[in-house]
C-alpha cells in the first residue's frame, strides 16, 4: 500500500491551528485538564439551501482561517466553498462529504485565554443524513440553522431529533434576516409549538425581515449595528451604540426589538445555563450568513455557553474520563479526498488523553496494533500535519484501512465504545456488473464503499452474493456509488430499483414468517443485522396489526 509523500501536508500556520503548542508540558494532567477547557466542538444541522455552507465559510472568515469568504450553491462565475470539494459538489452546489476545520478564537482580547474551536462540517443535502448522524456523534453542540422565511424544515427537524436522543444542547441561528421572511416572534413560536425546545433570545434583530440593520444584545441592552461590504465577502464591520443612542438612530424599528426581546424575557423565555444543557432551551441569535451580519455573536455564543468535551461512556456504560489514557472513536471514512494518491482518511475525534503523531494505538474491534505515522487536519482540500490533539480534536489518519465508523483506538487502558446505529434507509436498489472479467474490482469497490458507510449493503441467500442490494438514505447516494465505482474501480455497474420503501429490524425467529409475507424480503446487513424490507406503510401496518408477535422495530430516524 503507498503512503502518500510529505507534499500532501499544507505548511501549518501557527496562529491558526490548535496545534501550537507542541512542547511536552511541565505538568501533563494540568496542562491537558486546560487544553480540554479551552475547546469547542460542534456541527450545523439545518435544511438544504438554509446557508449551511454559508455560514460555515462566514465562522471560518471571522476566525481569520480564511480572508474571503467564498460563494455557495454553484453561483455562475464564483468560486466553491472551501468544504466543499467532491465534483458532485462542485457542479450541484451542494454538500456531500464531511470535513473539520480547527481554528483558534479569542472571546475577550482583554484575556490571554484563546479557545479552540473545531467545527465538524456535515452534508447538507438531506440524501445524505445518514453521514450528519455520525458527525453528531463526534461533538458536544450544534447550531441548528433556520431559514428566517421557511422556518423549520423536515430534515432540520429529523436532525434535532437526533441531537435530543444524543442529548446535544443546541443553539438555534435564525438565518437570511436580510431577505423577506416571518416575523421573529413567529417563529419562536413555531420552535417551542413543533419540537417542544424553549427559545431563549440573545441576540434580537433590529428591523424586520429583509431590512436588517443589527442586533439587540439582549442582556447588555447594547444595539450593534453593521455595515454591509461588497458581496459579504469580508468581516462586516460593527459598530456599538449604548440603548439611548440606538433609539436616537433607528427610532421605532428599535422600540419595537426592545420590547418584543422584553417580552420574551418577562414570559420565562431568558436564558438559562443548566436547561441549556439538558436540552430543554436554545439560545437564540438572529444573523446573515451572507452578509456576515451576526457571525461573531454565534462564535462568542459557542466558546460562552457550548460545553466543553466531557467523559463519554462505553459499550459496559463506564465513563471514560478526558484525562484517562488516550481513547479515540472513528466516526467517518472517506476516500477519494486526494485522487493523486488514492488514499483513504479516517476521522476519529479524541475522547480522552492526548494524542501524539506516531504514536502507536490499539484497535479495538481487532486487538491489533496501529501506528499513527500519517495524521492531519482537514479542510476541503487543505491539509494541515497534526502533531498533537486533545479531547474534542478531529483527527484524520490516512489509509487506515482497517478503520471503519464507530471503531475504537486506545492506548493503555482498553476500552470499546459503542457502535454507531444506522440511519433507517428508504431507497433500495439491486447492484449488477455485467461484464465477468469486472467482478473482482466490482466486489471490492462494494466492499470499500460499504466499509466507509457511503451506503448499507445487504445480502440474502435467495440472491446471492453476486448483486448486492444496497439501501440508501436517499437516491443521490447510489449516484455517488456509481461516480466512485466508475472511477475509483473502473466498473460500469448497473442499478435495479426495487419495490421496497421500508426497512426495519427483525430477528431470527421473526425472519422465517416474515419471508413467507407478501411485499416483505429479509437481508442481513454487513453488519449482522437482520433487516426486514418491505413495500410500503400499509403493508407495515398490516404485518403489526395481524403478526404483534413479530419483532419490527424501527432505526434511526424511520419513517412512519
Amino acid at each position: 500500500m503507498s503512503t502518500p509523500p510529505d507534499s500532501v501536508d499544507a505548511p501549518v500556520d501557527k496562529s491558526s491551528t490548535a496545534t501550537e503548542s507542541t512542547a511536552q508540558p511541565k505538568n501533563p494532567h494540568k496542562e491537558l485538564v486546560h487544553e480540554v477547557r479551552r475547546r469547542r466542538t460542534f456541527a450545523v444541522i439545518s435544511h438544504p439551501d438554509a446557508g449551511k455552507s454559508t455560514l460555515t465559510e462566514a465562522l471560518a472568515l471571522h476566525a481569520r482561517v480564511i480572508s474571503e469568504a467564498g460563494a455557495t450553491h454553484g453561483k455562475a462565475g464564483r468560486r466553491a466553498t472551501v468544504s466543499d470539494w467532491m465534483e458532485m459538489e462542485k457542479a450541484r452546489g451542494i454538500s456531500v462529504s464531511s470535513t473539520a476545520l480547527q481554528f483558534n478564537y479569542q472571546l475577550d482580547p482583554s484575556v490571554d485565554e484563546i479557545n479552540v474551536i473545531n467545527l465538524v462540517d456535515t452534508p447538507g443535502h438531506a440524501d445524505f443524513s445518514e453521514d450528519t448522524y455520525r458527525v453528531l456523534t463526534a461533538v458536544d453542540a450544534a447550531v441548528m440553522l433556520i431559514d428566517a422565511a421557511k422556518g423549520l424544515e423536515p430534515q432540520t427537524l429529523k436532525l434535532f431529533q437526533v441531537c435530543r436522543q444524543f442529548g446535544i444542547p443546541v443553539i438555534t441561528v435564525i438565518n437570511k434576516w436580510d431577505r423577506p421572511g416571518q416575523s421573529p416572534l413567529e417563529l419562536l413560536d413555531e420552535i417551542e409549538q413543533r419540537i417542544g425546545l424553549t427559545p431563549t433570545p440573545l441576540y434580537w434583530p433590529v428591523g424586520i425581515a429583509g431590512d436588517f440593520r443589527g442586533l439587540l444584545d439582549v442582556r447588555a441592552g447594547n444595539y450593534i449595528r453593521f455595515t454591509r461590504t461588497a458581496g459579504g465577502a469580508t468581516i462586516a464591520p460593527e459598530e456599538l451604540m449604548d440603548a439611548d443612542a440606538a433609539a436616537a438612530r433607528e427610532g421605532i424599528e428599535w422600540d419595537t426589538a426592545v420590547e418584543e426581546s422584553e417580552l420574551l424575557v418577562l414570559s420565562g423565555q431568558g436564558h438559562d445555563q443548566e436547561m441549556f444543557l439538558a436540552g430543554q432551551t436554545s439560545p437564540v441569535i438572529f444573523g446573515s450568513a451572507m452578509l456576515n451580519f451576526g457571525v461573531r455573536q454565534i462564535l462568542d455564543t459557542l466558546v460562552a455557553l457550548a460545553p466543553q468535551p466531557g467523559p463519554r461512556e462505553d459499550v459496559k456504560g463506564t465513563a471514560r474520563d478526558v484525562t484517562d489514557p488516550f481513547s479515540a472513536v472513528v466516526f467517518k471514512v472517506q476516500a477519494g479526498m486526494d485522487t493523486a494518491h488514492r488514499d483513504r482518511l479516517a476521522f476519529m475525534r479524541v475522547v480522552s488523553g492526548v494524542f501524539e503523531r506516531g504514536m502507536v494505538v490499539t484497535h479495538s474491534q481487532t486487538g491489533k496494533p496501529f501506528t499513527t505515522k500519517y495524521a492531519l487536519t482537514v479542510f476541503g482540500r487543505e491539509r494541515t500535519t497534526v502533531e498533537h490533539a486533545y479531547p474534542g480534536d478531529v483527527v484524520g489518519l490516512v489509509n487506515a484501512t482497517a478503520l471503519a465508523p464507530g471503531h475504537t483506538l486506545y492506548t493503555e487502558k482498553k476500552v470499546e465504545y459503542p457502535p454507531i446505529p444506522s440511519f433507517a434507509p428508504e431507497h433500495f436498489a439491486l447492484l449488477r456488473v455485467d461484464s465477468a472479467d469486472k467482478y473482482k474490482k466490482f466486489r471490492r469497490g462494494v466492499e470499500q464503499l460499504d466499509s466507509e458507510g457511503v451506503v448499507q449493503v445487504l445480502r440474502n441467500d435467495i440472491r446471492g452474493d453476486a448483486s448486492p442490494v444496497l439501501a440508501a438514505v436517499g437516491p443521490m447516494q447510489f449516484e455517488v456509488v456509481m461516480a466512485r465505482m466508475k472511477a475509483e474501480f473502473g466498473v460500469d455497474a448497473r442499478l435495479e430499483p426495487l419495490g421496497y420503501s421500508l426497512a426495519r429490524r427483525t430477528d431470527t425467529e421473526s425472519a422465517v414468517e416474515l419471508g413467507r409475507q407478501r411485499g416483505v424480503e429479509v437481508f442481513t446487513r454487513t453488519d449482522g443485522v437482520l433487516l426486514a424490507l418491505v413495500s410500503d406503510k400499509w403493508r407495515l401496518q398490516y404485518l403489526q396489526k395481524e403478526m404483534p408477535e413479530l419483532t419490527l422495530e424501527p432505526l434511526v430516524a424511520a419513517g412512519e
